[in-house]
């Protein structure tokens, strides 16, 4: 997991700090329940050797003449089995040190070697030394003086393998390891589902947007948490203020089209009752400014729907309608307009209104041009909607499929038509975020091609 990704993800800062909060939790916890346990083990361990520390100061006693003997055995089997880890030894402490003067039979023939620095009366030492099978020991010691023998200290020294303390230590802290790995998985397990849980609805609430953008839903439905909900409210309200706004827009647009388009329809009837140059110039100027309302009109529509989400047109109809149109319309040429089957799932994410704008260019263009039959088709990729318009007319040179989008431009002045149908196309296209592309048709015609945002 990158840092960059942990920055930019919710999902991911989230189970990062659950993992390394659970981790160094953990962790510790470990070290202190295994420094617990050891410590409780080693106090255990001791208090151990204390006891027979004790047993062998309570049994040890100076015959007269016979030196220190124990008047009763330690009961711990262990301390008469040779070399079992766990050994008593008895030093005479005086001017001349006897070491091992009594020992256990588990040391057999060999005696302990203890640091010289004894303690004082009263007191018990403990030291680590190596025992007679080059163990380690843990040795615990003290002085003592009989009544029987005034000035002539014992020393009593009781010694076991430290591996019966570090064994139990160790093995406990392999099982707490063990414990401690499950427990984290099962935990970072649960931080998982609870954050796949908590982040659902934002999952939901994303996949709402994409309906809302693609165009089967106008604002965000659904029950959502009392954190999210908020801002639910939030974006469909501004959902809502967007579609006011273009509606106004488009009430606007539609009012000063219909205040300037009556004007000039009077001005062109008007000139279309006289004669004369100057009628010819008003009705040229007229029909140029209607042309140019018209194109205007149709981009300020179309800049106004892209900002509105939730568009959705159906393609198959629209194609079906234009066509029955246009059949009408270039009846005297017996046309014959085919199309392609269309996929009812075919969809334009954008204004009804511009897509029979744009296809009702290029479908009523390629009437024109045609000799005897159209051909229209349509396919659907990913996010995009590719229509396509054949025709069998004479087509048009490499060099000139690019002018002809210029407005006002016409490939032949003796066909009807005003010059701004394609490039209207094309603006119109690109506002959605398309394009346009004209080649050479199977038949020898024009092929237009025109690329949409599917929804």
């Amino acid at each position: 997991m990158s840092g960059m990704s942990v920055r930019g993800s919710l999902r991911a800062r989230l189970l990062a700090g659950s993992v390394v909060w659970i981790l160094g939790a953990l962790t510790i916890t470990g070290c202190v329940l295994g420094d617990l346990f050891r410590r409780h083990v080693e106090d255990r361990f001791q208090a151990e050797l204390r006891i027979h520390l004790d047993q062998l100061t309570a049994s040890i006693e100076l015959a007269p003449e016979a030196g220190p003997r124990l008047r009763t055995e330690l009961s711990d089997p262990r301390l008469r089995k040779p070399l079992s880890g766990f050994y008593w030894q008895v030093d005479r402490e005086g001017a001349e040190t006897a070491r091992g003067v009594l020992r256990s039979r588990s040391l057999w023939d060999a005696t302990l070697a203890v640091p010289s620095d004894g303690p004082r009366d009263g007191e018990v030492h403990v030291h680590r030394i190596e025992g007679p099978d080059r163990e380690r020991l843990v040795m615990m010691e003290r002085i003592v003086r009989p009544e029987e023998a005034a000035g002539q200290p014992l020393r009593l020294i009781v010694a076991a393998d430290e591996r019966g303390m570090t064994n139990p230590v160790r093995e406990f802290v392999g099982l707490l390891v063990t414990a401690l790995g499950v427990l984290a998985a099962g935990v970072i397990a649960a931080v998982l589902l609870q954050v796949s849980v908590g982040l659902a609805p934002l999952k939901r609430l994303r996949e709402q947007l994409a309906e809302v953008r693609d165009g089967r839903s106008r604002r965000l439905e659904g029950i959502f948490p009392n954190e999210v909900r908020p801002l639910v409210d939030e974006l469909n309200a501004v959902l809502q203020h967007d579609a006011e706004v273009v509606e106004r827009a488009r009430t606007q647009a539609g009012n000063l089209a219909h205040a300037i388009k009556t004007p000039l329809a009077v001005l062109g009837n008007a000139a279309l009752r006289e004669e004369g140059p100057l009628a010819r110039l008003v009705a040229e100027q007229v029909a140029t400014a209607q042309r140019q309302v018209d194109y205007h009109l149709a981009r300020a529509r179309a800049a106004a729907a892209t900002q509105v989400p939730g568009l959705r047109s159906a393609l198959r109809p629209a194609v079906e309608g234009l066509v029955r149109v246009m059949q009408r319309v270039h009846a005297e040429r017996n046309l014959h307009i085919a199309i392609e089957p269309i996929s009812g799932d075919a969809a334009f994410r954008g204004e009804e209104q511009d897509l029979q704008e744009m296809l009702g260019n290029l479908i009523d263009n390629a009437c024109k041009w045609a000799r005897a039959s159209v051909g229209v088709s349509a396919t659907v990729r990913v996010g995009e909607l590719v229509v396509t318009v054949d025709d069998d007319g004479p087509g048009l040179p490499p060099e000139a499929r690019e002018a002809v989008f210029t407005r006002g431009m016409r490939a032949d002045e003796a066909v009807p038509g005003s010059g701004l149908g394609l490039g209207i196309v094309r603006d119109l296209a690109q506002l959605y975020g398309g394009r346009i592309e004209l080649d050479q048709a199977p038949a020898g015609g024009l092929r237009a091609t025109l690329f949409l945002p599917a929804a």
